[in-house]
């Protein structure tokens, strides 16, 4: 079984607890505006890696002994990764196999069947929610977050652990009605146990030019401090959910 890989950080450490190998995933069907990695949009893209299971738990196993000292693990990233789930799923079974910790990066918008399959080779999600509002959320993504959220319950009901991962982009996801519906869902998630804020930066601007894409947010600059403290508050107080930002 072939995966296409996009790149692969063998000392990654804001992508789950301890110290993890992170292996970043081809294929998205997302368009989000603020998107720093557009390179990985395409499957088989020119610039992807085609990698074999065996090769890839090759790399894998030389962090064991990181993973050991410091609670760490696996993280499949993207990308979106479930969209090859067969190749993620088998190398989590290898991985579980081994002791090794697993976890996904995935914004959800895969069938609910293809989430159910790979549940029980999963140790923890970092879950988007990149915009709660189903209106926004086409505008910002070109989808709707119907299955984002479909697929959260799911999590949910099946006890697995979740972060919860919020990219905050002024004039796109700062609004602070969002972000209290948001929180109000994110309290009834039983399984929900940390909050990321994450501010907007756009260190990926040079890819949409390298690709001839236009990208929409040249203007945007980061939120403030004073923003990401206010939203983390918020969130924090509706959702009785541990919550941090991000610097």
């Amino acid at each position: 079984m072939i995966g296409y890989v996009h790149s692969i950080d063998t000392f990654g450490t804001l992508d789950g607890p301890g110290i993890r190998t992170v292996v970043f995933m081809q294929g998205c069907r997302l368009r989000c505006k603020y998107c720093h990695n557009p390179d990985t949009w395409e499957i088989e893209a020119p610039t992807a890696q085609q990698c074999t299971i065996d090769d890839l738990m090759k790399i894998i196993v030389r962090g064991v002994p990181y993973f050991q000292a410091s609670g760490g693990g696996v993280t499949f990233s993207g990308g979106e990764p479930l969209l090859q789930h067969e190749f993620v799923q088998e190398v989590f079974s290898r991985c579980q196999q081994k002791g090794i910790h697993t976890a996904v990066d995935t914004s959800l918008y895969v069938p609910e069947d293809v989430l159910q399959e790979i549940i029980p080779f999963i140790n923890l999600v970092l879950a988007d929610i990149k915009q709660f509002n189903p209106g926004k959320s086409v505008e910002l993504t070109g989808l709707s977050n119907e299955m984002n959220l479909t697929n959260l319950r799911l999590l949910d009901e099946n006890k697995v652990p979740i972060w919860i991962r919020y990219v905050v982009v002024p004039g796109w996801t700062d609004d602070v009605e969002d972000a209290e519906r948001m929180a109000e869902f994110i309290r009834e998630l039983e399984q929900v146990k940390r909050v990321e804020l994450i501010p907007y930066h756009s260190l990926g601007i040079h890819k949409w030019g390298i690709l001839g894409l236009d990208y929409e947010l040249k203007d945007t600059l980061p939120p403030s401090r004073e923003l990401m403290n206010n939203l983390v508050s918020i969130v924090r107080r509706v959702s009785g959910k541990p919550a941090c930002a991000y610097d």
